[in-house]
């Protein structure tokens, strides 16, 4: 792309990572998600973000198809609040997320317990949002997690990804799918009319088999892996840009056809 704008980033407020909160308080919030479906503020907030995302950040997804049905972790990087709403632009699944604990007040949280959100307090080792994120796919759900757990301040990708989302793979078995999110960091620079063309590209699924009580080490193996991936899109974003990203994927998905058939004894097409 192309590389992103050199303009200046705005300056996100001031972050407070710690909820004085008890754990208690954020029960009935878990236990709406693990036993109910997001309702009808689910399609509401999906057709207004939808119109943002198309219309004001003309928005493209690249490769939506390789989300599968059933249980799955869409494992994106993350540069904005909007980003798990570009995630889930093209595909019809309800996307289920974590979000930090401090956003659950009212009115807004209700908006996202009916949605289908759940809260995370952040600088705490949140096994009641892990037990969550669990029963969500238990069900087939379609859960994203984020690989650097908090927003990028600097419009980079992190340097190392939280293991969090290791854990969760191999305690499931659920199949990762790595998305980049290209454009996104500089949606905080709306105010300045700077409204950047935002592309999400998604990888192909990985998964690994289940291991009970996976070390540290064998969640960060994990993590790194799915990093990586999210990198190699991310990177290819950056160097031949939305359109070459899409004419990858369109000759892809020509070649897995042309296998397909050759495997089935058709022949190929011209």
């Amino acid at each position: 792309m192309a590389a992103e704008t050199d303009k200046p980033l705005a300056k996100f407020a001031e972050q407070v990572y710690l909820d004085d909160r008890p754990a208690e308080f954020f029960d009935h919030f878990h236990e709406r998600a693990r036993t109910k479906q997001p309702n009808a503020v689910y399609e509401v907030v999906r057709a207004l973000t939808s119109a943002v995302g198309w219309g004001v950040y003309r928005a493209r997804s690249i490769s939506p198809e390789k989300v599968p049905d059933g249980q799955v972790i869409l494992a994106p990087n993350h540069f904005s609040n909007l980003d798990h709403f570009f995630a889930g632009l093209s595909l019809r699944r309800h996307i289920r997320f974590m979000a930090k604990s401090q956003l659950f007040k009212p009115p807004m949280d209700w908006v996202y317990s009916n949605g289908g959100v759940f809260p995370v307090m952040r600088g705490h080792a949140d096994e009641e949002a892990m037990k969550t994120a669990r029963k969500i796919l238990a069900d087939q759900g379609c859960l994203l997690m984020y690989c650097e757990g908090g927003r990028s301040r600097d419009g980079k990708l992190a340097e190392k990804p939280k293991r969090g989302i290791g854990r969760l793979a191999l305690e499931t078995g659920s199949p990762i799918v790595p998305v980049a999110i290209h454009g996104s960091s500089r949606v905080r620079n709306w105010r300045r009319i700077d409204l950047p063309k935002v592309t999400v590209q998604y990888g192909d699924a990985i998964s690994w088999p289940v291991v009970e009580n996976p070390t540290k080490e064998q969640q960060q193996e994990v993590a790194d892996e799915v990093f990586k991936r999210i990198r190699a899109l991310y990177d290819g974003l950056e160097r031949v840009g939305r359109a070459g990203a899409a004419h990858a994927a369109r000759a892809e998905r020509a070649a897995r056809r042309r296998a397909a058939r050759s495997r089935d004894g058709q022949p190929a097409a011209p």
